[in-house]
């Protein structure tokens, strides 16, 4: 369990210190560059329309996170070349949307993607590389079973409402999972924060989960907060770090701290609680009365790629529920299309139970969309919370 998990869940590292303080800085020059106008980083024009009319073929190379597909010879990989005639080059080397982007960033400047046909990175990078021009607006003429297939609950973040560049691939949720032998009564964010656990409890690293977690405990909503109220929940997680109250910020490595009973709970996300239950039954995700964060990592098409039409046949294929099914069981997260469930009850009834992988409309009712944080405000609060966790 122990390296896949490591691993696959690193995705939701959005990046601390220097690079996501400089990544903060460039995205904060975005209305200086304007439509075009130079400014920072920014490319030669407002985003436009991919260009998906030509033929089916050539190669298609995806950069992608590690261990987010089913691999193999009998994998959607292989499937897709066999259907197509595409040949893949599927490189799995995004380990950090902030990394990612610095890595990029130069290239996608001067209209180049590297050779990249598709990019998949968190939504809330994705309007901000949206904005820089770095990204393409799909035709959907061309995506069917993404019109048809994509679940209602992921159809309009606010990263991207019409879902006009992204196609989400996997999603998931952050909330409380939980040692329930040591912390029975845990349910609230809020818990987090209670002396009663005082060094018993983890938090993450990353920013759109912990300070919008932190929000939602002193009664604000994500969505609608002003910058004082973002540093100012910023500043009540400074004050339990600094109180000894919080034991450490983590990314996944809260795993090792669950399962040698260190803490008595964490913020954690869904696709790690579903490994860890396999070993300890009594270690829980736990959704928050107040709430959870909805993400997603999206496929999207950067400017300058060479091969746009096989990059939304990729798109259209793997929103096939026959084909996401595959992808579904392997990777445990939130699937993003319609019809999935039906095809896992036959495979893993178990599996296509859980409310991890499918969950209803009741059970995220007060779940809230990892939030972009534009511009200035994004920059000053990134500032202030990779103040305290690398304080």
């Amino acid at each position: 369990m122990g390296a896949r998990v490591a691993v696959r869940s690193d995705r939701r590292r959005a990046g601390g210190g220097v690079v996501a303080i400089l990544l903060a800085a460039l995205l904060a020059g975005i209305g200086m560059a304007g439509c075009g106008s130079g400014g920072i980083g920014g490319n030669t024009g407002p985003a436009t329309e991919v260009d998906a009319s030509g033929p089916v073929k050539g190669q298609l190379t995806i950069s992608q996170w590690p261990l987010y597909i089913d691999p193999g010879k009998n994998g959607t990989v292989a499937e897709f070349e066999g259907k197509t005639g595409v040949d893949v080059k599927y490189i799995e080397d995004i380990n950090d949307n902030s990394e990612f982007f610095g890595k990029m960033q130069p290239l996608l400047a001067k209209g180049e993607s590297g050779g990249r046909s598709m990019i998949t990175v968190s939504d809330w990078l994705a309007n901000q590389m949206y904005h820089l021009g770095y990204i393409q607006k799909l035709d959907y003429s061309k995506l069917p079973n993404v019109q048809n297939n994509l679940i209602t609950p992921l159809r309009h973040p606010a990263a991207d409402p019409n879902r006009e560049f992204t196609v989400p691939w996997q999603s998931g949720m952050t909330g409380l999972i939980v040692n329930t032998k040591l912390a029975p009564d845990v349910n609230s964010i809020c818990d987090l924060f209670d002396p009663k656990y005082r060094g018993k409890v983890d938090m993450l690293t990353e920013l759109r989960d912990t300070v919008p977690m932190t929000l939602k405990c002193m009664g604000i909503d994500p969505d609608t907060a002003t910058t004082d109220q973002w540093l100012a929940a910023v500043t009540k997680v400074k004050q339990a770090a600094d109180s000894g109250q919080i034991r450490r910020f983590t990314g996944n490595d809260y795993i090792r701290d669950l399962s040698s009973g260190d803490v008595d709970f964490v913020l954690g996300w869904s696709g790690d609680a579903i490994q860890l239950q396999q070993d300890d039954p009594s270690i829980k995700f736990v959704m928050p009365k107040e709430g959870c964060m909805l993400w997603s990592t999206s496929m999207e098409i950067p400017t300058g790629a060479p091969n746009p039409a096989a990059a939304e046949a990729w798109m259209n294929y793997v929103y096939d529920p026959k084909v996401q099914a595959d992808i579904a069981e392997y990777v445990n997260y939130v699937t993003p299309v319609k019809g999935v469930k039906p095809i896992l009850a036959k495979r893993d009834p178990q599996l296509a139970k859980s409310k991890l992988i499918f969950p209803t409309k009741q059970y995220t009712k007060n779940c809230t969309f990892e939030p972009v944080l534009p511009g200035e405000q994004g920059r000053k609060v990134t500032q202030a919370f990779n103040a305290v966790v690398n304080g």
